[in-house]
């Protein structure tokens, strides 16, 4: 389907690695710290993908408008680089699908909205991101996405032109964010989507149900 792939781009959290067990943890410490009953990850995994901002919705109702937002941010935070890698792994399939990009010679990255402070440990820390030839978080550039500005330093990194990238994400905004960089889209329909979210509306270019399934949509030069 995409002709003449010269390198892939992923999205991290639900995309590449399932973290909401380690980012439920964090929050949900913060609920027994305060006498309150413990939730279940099942509470929490389908707003994993929204970060801090999901995570302290689901565990006290806080939007970022409320009072103590950002200092109870800042406990979550704490809370989760002690333990990033405790419960997170990646997704089936990823580990195979990245060492068949690797046979193909193919570049990869990774283009997050995670904070470096979050992004650079955890992904010194995992041996599936040895090979990735370059990562990007939501700090590197002055924009995050839905901003193409993360996607084409990556493409700049690499030194590919961005139509010869495909990114692949679970979220609306990494579609947005491919298409206005000039890039093939993939949503990952297997990461933190909600029972109502409409894929369909997204408008990438292809959408995958399990890792594995991109490899038939690679046409390499």
């Amino acid at each position: 389907m995409f002709g003449n792939t010269q390198a892939v781009l992923f999205d991290l959290d639900g995309t590449l690695i399932d973290s909401a067990p380690d980012l439920g943890a964090a929050a949900d410490l913060m609920r027994t710290r305060r006498g309150l009953t413990s939730l279940p990850l099942g509470h929490y995994r389908p707003m994993a993908g929204a970060g801090a901002r999901g995570m302290l919705g689901i565990a006290f109702g806080l939007t970022p408008e409320h009072a103590d937002y950002d200092a109870l941010r800042e406990e979550f935070f704490v809370n989760y680089e002690a333990c990033m890698t405790q419960r997170t792994y990646a997704f089936d399939g990823v580990a195979e699908l990245i060492a068949e990009l690797i046979a193909r010679k193919l570049p990869w990255g990774v283009v997050t909205n995670k904070s470096s402070r979050f992004t650079d440990p955890l992904t010194r820390g995992m041996p599936l991101f040895a090979s990735a030839a370059t990562v990007v978080s939501g700090d590197t550039t002055p924009h995050a996405k839905p901003h193409p500005a993360p996607l084409l330093e990556a493409a700049r990194r690499l030194g590919i032109a961005p139509s010869g990238c495909v990114y692949v994400g679970d979220d609306e905004r990494d579609i947005v964010a491919g298409r206005a960089a000039g890039m093939g889209t993939v949503a990952a329909t297997y990461g933190y989507l909600g029972q109502q979210t409409d894929v369909s509306q997204w408008r990438a270019h292809a959408a995958i149900n399990s890792p594995l399934q991109l490899l038939k949509l690679l046409n390499c030069a």
